[in-house]
Order: C-alpha cells, then structure tokens, then sequence
C-alpha cells in the first residue's frame, strides 16, 4: 500500500500528543471550575493585536481562528498528499469520506429537529452536525498501529469535509452578514495560490505570504477563518517522486510538532473551559440536551455508516483498504465528538441567552467524551495489530 512518510510520523508523533490533549482538557476543566476560573477566563478574553488593520481580537479569537488555521493547514497537506499518491488517489476511496461526511451532517440535524421542532431551541439544529477533527484524530492516533492507517486517513478527510460542511451552514443559516468585498478578495488570493502552483513556482514563502493575506480576507468577510489553511494547503505542490522533496513535503515536516505539542494542547486548555452551573446536568434531559447527544452519539454513527453503505452498495465507493464495518462504526462514533464547532454554533443559535447555552455546552462535552469512549473501545476491541503499513 502506498502511504506517505510523513503521515505515519504524524500519527506516531500524535500518540503522544493525545495523550497531551486528554491532559490538557482535564486541566482546562479543573481550572475553569476552580477559584482561578474567572481570572483564566479573563486571560482568554484578553485582547490582543493591533487596531490598524483591525486585527484586535480576544486570544480566544487567535487561539480558534488563527493557530487552528495552522492545524487545518497540516491536516489539508496530509490529505492533499494522500489524493496524490495515497488512500485517496482513486475515485471509490476519495468519494467515500465525501458520502459520509454528508450522512454524517444530514442525519444528526434530522435527529435534533425531531426533539426540538417548534420549541423555543429549534435554531440549534446545526449544533450535532460537526466533527471536531482535532479531538478526533487525537483519540485515534492514541491507538497507534492497532488501526490501519487507511481508517485514520479516512476519519481525517471525513472530518475535513465535515467541517467545511459546518463553515457553510454557519455561512448560510447562522451569520449575520457576509462582507462581499472581503469575500471576492479572499476568491482572488486563492486564485493567485492556484496560479503559483500552475507555473510550478516552488518557493514557500509565496504561498505563506498569500495564505496570510487569505486568512485575513476570510476572517474579515464572516466566514470561519480555518478554511484558509485548507485552500492554502491544496495549494501548494507537490509530486509523485520517492526522490526528491516537494514544498508539500517539506511544509509538513516543518509543521508536525508544533502542531502536535503547541498548537493542539492549547487549542484545547482554551477550548475545554466550561464553567458547571446549576441546571446543567438537568438539561441534559431536556429535548434540547437529548437532541444533542442523542444527535452526536447515534445521529452520527448512523448517518455515516448509512451513507457509506449506500455509496459502497451503489459500487461508487469502496471500504478503506484493510479496514472492516465494525472499524467503521468505530470511526462513526469518533466523528461525534463535536465539541469546538457545535459549542460555537450553539452561541450562535442562542446569542442572548446564556443558561440555554450553557445548557449546551455540558450536552456537548457530555456526547462528546460518550463518542470519544465508546470509539476508543469499539476500534480496540475490532482491530487487530497492524505494522508494516
């Protein structure tokens, strides 16, 4: 099998890293509940940058927006390299995370609507439809060569169109207004990318120089910022050759570890700072709780499994190499780990009220650690022990 250099040192390196991440959400949980909660609170709310270019925001803001950009760049590279000359070099592999992403979203606002239809939380039926692919891919890369790595590079391109899917809907159903201008803008510089790689221009710093200009033009325009860092990754270029290093390559190298031991660790300090209030943990019992979890945990699972079935069924797909259905089930539960995305859609969906949110957010953490659990086990017990690949 065919299978890059570079995306088995990211896993490997992402073994320990999960660990980090599980560690740090703890830590982010304990402090945010603690006496030094609120101070933390404020340090995360603190705002930093420069007025001149409007580029004052809370650190939360550059936390979300700007380093998990830089996550999404890494991940967009590994993907990109596996379409080249990888897993997903054939049509029936690459269509396949494509088909479940879509299931994977449909069926869980499905599952939301019937809960919640007609009540007062009927906006937040976009809450269960996101994977958060950093979490994700940290749980499954905490069990190394037990899974074959066509599964891992599965579950990552499904959460990459996951979360594109998750920055339309927020586009289309949950911002208030897109800025034009900036978005044309940010259609120009991803032209400008895509013409550097037409004339085989091999120089980074061009790409990077651009890139930040297309961060900046998204992030002015409405849209979640993180997709720069896919646009620009499917940018840059690459090759098929075993002998010689291209950009691509040498841009991964360059990101694996401050990703896997900065970026990802305190994406998730931050990200993980819930705050338990009374209520809570009756919410979660509410149709708005149970729509949740009962989105994330089974609509997921579901939708997934369903929609890759169907796509195999119909001979457009075909099952990542090596892997069985009950990996795949395992894969589906990991993807309901929604956590970042569907708590930023939940504050969307209840701008003013802050118990409902509140409400939200401990159903999310709570459907997210029962998905992290339950695919963890799943995939360990399902899965042999893989070398070699």
């Amino acid at each position: 099998m065919k299978l890059t250099l570079y995306f088995k040192k990211f896993f490997n390196s992402s073994q320990f890293s999960g660990i980090m991440l599980i560690l740090c959400v703890i830590v982010s949980l304990l402090i945010a509940n603690s006496s030094a909660g609120e101070s933390f609170q404020k340090l995360l709310d603190t705002t930093v940058g420069t007025s001149l270019f409007h580029l004052e925001y809370p650190i939360s803001i550059w936390i979300n927006d700007g380093l998990m950009a830089i996550f999404f760049l890494l991940v967009g590279l590994e993907i990109k390299r596996e379409i080249i000359e990888g897993e997903l070099s054939s049509f029936k592999n690459a269509s396949l995370p494509i088909f479940a992403a879509v299931g994977g979203m449909l069926v869980p606002a499905v599952i939301f609507t019937i809960f919640n239809y007609g009540t007062p939380y009927e906006n937040g039926w976009g809450i269960p439809m996101a994977t958060d692919i950093a979490f994700s891919l940290a749980i499954i890369s905490m069990l190394g060569s037990r899974i074959p790595n066509s599964i891992k590079i599965f579950l990552a391109a499904l959460a990459i169109v996951d979360d594109l899917g998750a920055i339309l809907v927020i586009a289309i159903f949950y911002t208030d207004q897109i800025h034009w201008v900036y978005l044309f803008l940010s259609l120009g510089v991803t032209i400008l990318l895509f013409l550097l790689n037409f004339f085989k221009v091999t120089k980074l710093i061009f790409y990077i120089i651009l890139g930040l200009f297309l961060w900046y033009f998204l992030h002015h325009s409405g849209i979640h910022a993180t997709i720069a860092g896919v646009l620009l990754a499917f940018s840059i270029p690459t090759n098929e050759s075993n002998t010689e290093i291209s950009p691509l390559e040498k841009l991964e190298h360059q990101l694996q570890f401050p990703v896997s031991f900065l970026i990802m660790p305190v994406f998730a300090l931050a990200n993980t700072n819930i705050t338990f209030t009374n209520g809570m943990v009756g919410g979660l019992t509410s149709t708005l709780g149970l729509g949740i979890i009962c989105g994330l945990v089974l609509g997921k699972l579901i939708g997934i499994n369903l929609f890759s079935f169907l796509a195999i069924k119909l001979k457009v797909s075909s099952l990542p190499q090596n892997s069985s259905w009950r990996q795949m089930i395992g894969v589906g539960c990991l993807a309901g780990i929604g956590f970042t995305m569907s708590i930023f859609i939940s504050l969307l969906s209840f701008k003013t009220e802050i118990q409902i949110q509140d409400e939200a957010k401990f159903a999310i953490l709570v459907a997210s650690f029962l998905s992290a659990f339950l695919g963890f086990i799943i995939l360990k017990i399902s899965s042999k022990k893989y070398s070699g690949e």
